[in-house]
Parts: C-alpha cells; sequence; structure tokens
C-alpha cells in the first residue's frame, strides 16, 4: 500500500477480519428495524488469536464502535425507500444493508472481556458476523447540536 491516498492505493482494498460476532441473531428478520427499534440484544464479539494484544486496555471504555460486514447482503441500490418512511433517500443516509462497500457500524456497550472476547449488549448483527475493526466510542456531539435528518422529520409526522 501506498503512502499516498488516491494515487497509489489499491482501487480493491483488502480489508482483514478480526473477529466475528456471536448473536442471538440467526435470522435477518430477528434483528429490530426502523423508527424506535431498541437494540438491547447481548452477544459476544469473538476476535481472533491473531489480534487479541489489539484489546490490551480496551476494559477501561463503557461503549465500543463495531465496524463489521454485512456478509449476506447482495448488490447495492444508490436510492431505496427504508421500511418506516414513504419517500426514497440515498444509500448514505440511511443504515441499508445494500451498500457499494457492505460495512455496518454498530455502538455496542461493553460489559466485561474474557480474554480473547468481548461481551457486550446492543447486537444489531447476525451470528456469525464478520468484525474488520473495533474502536472507542467517543462522541463529542452535544444534543443540542446533533440532526437526524430525515428521520426526524418521519419521528414528527408519525407523532400525529
Amino acid at each position: 500500500m501506498g503512502k499516498v491516498f488516491g494515487k497509489s492505493m489499491k482501487e480493491n482494498l483488502e480489508i482483514k477480519i478480526i473477529g466475528y460476532v456471536r448473536s442471538p441473531h440467526t435470522r435477518k428478520a430477528d434483528i429490530p428495524k426502523g423508527l424506535g427499534a431498541k437494540h438491547v440484544a447481548e452477544g459476544i464479539v469473538e476476535v481472533l488469536p491473531q489480534f487479541e494484544d489489539g484489546l490490551k486496555d480496551i476494559d477501561g471504555f463503557s461503549h465500543l464502535f463495531i465496524l463489521w460486514i454485512f456478509h449476506q447482503a447482495q448488490d447495492y441500490n444508490l436510492v431505496g425507500t427504508p421500511p418506516c418512511d414513504d419517500r426514497s433517500h440515498g444509500v448514505f443516509a440511511t443504515r441499508s444493508p445494500r451498500r457499494p462497500n457492505p460495512l455496518g457500524l454498530t455502538v455496542v456497550e461493553l460489559m466485561r472481556r474474557e480474554i480473547n472476547q468481548l461481551f457486550v449488549c446492543g447486537i444489531d448483527m447476525l451470528d456469525g458476523t464478520p468484525v474488520v475493526d473495533i474502536k472507542p466510542y467517543m462522541s463529542g456531539v452535544s444534543k443540542d447540536k446533533l440532526k437526524r435528518g430525515w428521520l426526524q422529520e418521519v419521528e414528527e409526522r408519525n407523532k400525529e
């Protein structure tokens, strides 16, 4: 890989799978979706042994970003209509799995770590989902500055 992004970077980037999700969700239909969906399922992010050293000091964080692959997604649509709205939106303004790069991002609560296993709450992935990265969750965006885009409009329409 080169040092200058865009000039010497390969068009098709190789990403390493660092682990897998152990989840109670075995079917896509099992995962809560849409407005007001609560992700309270507990599961395990099992990091492969060769990446275990990368978990050093992760225990000090309450929440983590999990970057994962929609491994059952096929093809993609740049525009689609989500289940919670009757209007179409661009894929980058939604959480649709049908994306040019089938990557998912989830914030989970870290309950505990046992060797290479992270016991977490907030799983919204299928059992066996490949994980490509883990990062500590740190948000500096205050609620008064946070915007929810078209989702906020849908929520307000549904209140009426």
